[in-house]
């Protein structure tokens, strides 16, 4: 990135980050309702531990996990308001683009009091400061400006990391799932107070225990059972089958498997052919749309599982950058014997089918090693 992009970013940071101060100040005073017992969690740390809310709105459903042990009686009284309905039917009333969503307040179920939203169901809450910090997904209660204990039902979530607010707010829950969906609902089009315009609601809030990590998938697979499998890739140009060596290299076949089932690979093209020696996909700029969230937790960098396998027509091998584990989801097949690149990248697999798919693609026309017709590949296909 260049120096003029570095600082087109901090720029529009900086901007976003003085829009979300400006925005979290604009709560006028009179709307703390301020009780002189605050509200205390009836709940035990125990009883609230590993819980999360699910949120289904207009636009879909996102994930909260709650944090109690940070702020035990903001998690207290957001379950206690989940369970009595009290988000049903609410707004996402305030927001910034790619800034913060803000949203929980009572009052915006009232067609007739949009002058009133963002005033109503606050001075419950006492501040509870933790270590939290307003990373991308925070969940953080909203206050009146310059009274810390003024917060209740209301609560903003932080788009992109927001430093600013540490140690100001209190963070009581992480989205787990669904940023994606919480960064389209901060797109809504406001008018010049950072109101919606359009009414995007909260159908329900529903708190459940935190389902127990499932198992990554085929990470208990062992090397018979993955060599059993293979991937067939349907493209514009034909059909290509591959099956798997992972007697020597299993973390590989285990990570390739994984991104072919999720759906990784389905709407990438050929973006590379070298005539005569390989031809290259797998990578994630050659994708028609972008990875949903559950794809996104699938893309790492890898290990070299590095071996004496030769690189001859037909093998399949991880491509890479300059550092040795760099590989990541962009793979290439050997179109002939390239015998500079063993020892150097890893062979993870071999076509068994489909190599009348490859000269012909090898053959198109091209502009350097792009293709002038695009090879897309349409489906992707894991069986045994």
């Amino acid at each position: 990135m260049s120096m003029t992009s570095c600082r087109h970013v901090e720029q529009h940071r900086a901007a976003v980050a003085a829009a979300v101060m400006w925005m979290l100040c604009f709560i006028p005073p009179a709307a703390a309702q301020d009780t002189l017992a605050k509200f205390v969690t009836p709940f035990s740390l125990d009883e609230m531990a590993a819980k999360q809310a699910i949120i289904e709105t207009d636009r879909g459903q996102f994930i909260i996990d709650l944090l109690p042990k940070a702020a035990p009686n903001h998690v207290g009284y957001f379950i206690k308001s989940a369970k009595e309905g009290v988000y049903d039917g609410t707004i996402f009333h305030r927001m910034i683009r790619h800034g913060i969503v803000q949203g929980g307040d009572p009052l915006t179920k009232d067609l007739d009091k949009t002058k009133s939203y963002g005033q109503g169901g606050l001075g419950v809450l006492a501040v509870e400061i933790s270590d939290e910090r307003h990373t991308r997904g925070a969940v953080s209660a909203v206050q009146v400006p310059s009274e810390p204990d003024s917060a209740g039902s209301q609560f903003f979530i932080s788009v992109v990391d927001q430093p600013a607010l540490d140690g100001s707010y209190t963070v009581f829950g992480r989205v787990s799932k669904g940023m994606n969906l919480v960064t389209e609902i901060s797109e809504t089009e406001t008018d010049n107070e950072g109101k919606a315009i359009e009414r995007i609601a909260i159908h329900s809030v529903a708190i459940r225990d935190k389902p127990l990590p499932q198992p990554t998938p085929f990470s208990q697979d062992s090397v018979e059972e993955l060599a059993a499998y293979r991937v067939i890739f349907a493209t514009t140009s034909g059909t290509i089958t591959m099956q798997f060596m992972p007697e020597i290299a299993p973390e590989h076949v285990r990570n390739f498997l994984r991104l072919a089932s999720a759906g990784v690979f389905d709407g990438m093209s050929v973006h590379r052919v070298v005539k005569g020696a390989l031809i290259q996909t797998g990578w994630l700029g050659s994708r028609d749309r972008p990875l949903d969230e559950n794809q996104q937790r699938l893309v790492t960098n890898l290990q070299p599982e590095f071996s004496t396998t030769a690189h001859v027509r037909g093998i399949v091998s991880m491509a890479r950058g300059d550092d040795p584990a760099s590989a990541s989801t962009s793979f290439f097949i050997c179109t002939a014997t390239v015998s500079s690149l063993d020892g150097e990248y890893t062979v993870f697999g071999r076509v068994v089918d489909g190599m009348t798919t490859l000269d012909s693609i090898e053959s198109l026309p091209l502009n350097g090693e792009t293709p002038l017709q695009p090879v897309e590949i349409l489906a992707v296909q894991v069986a045994r």
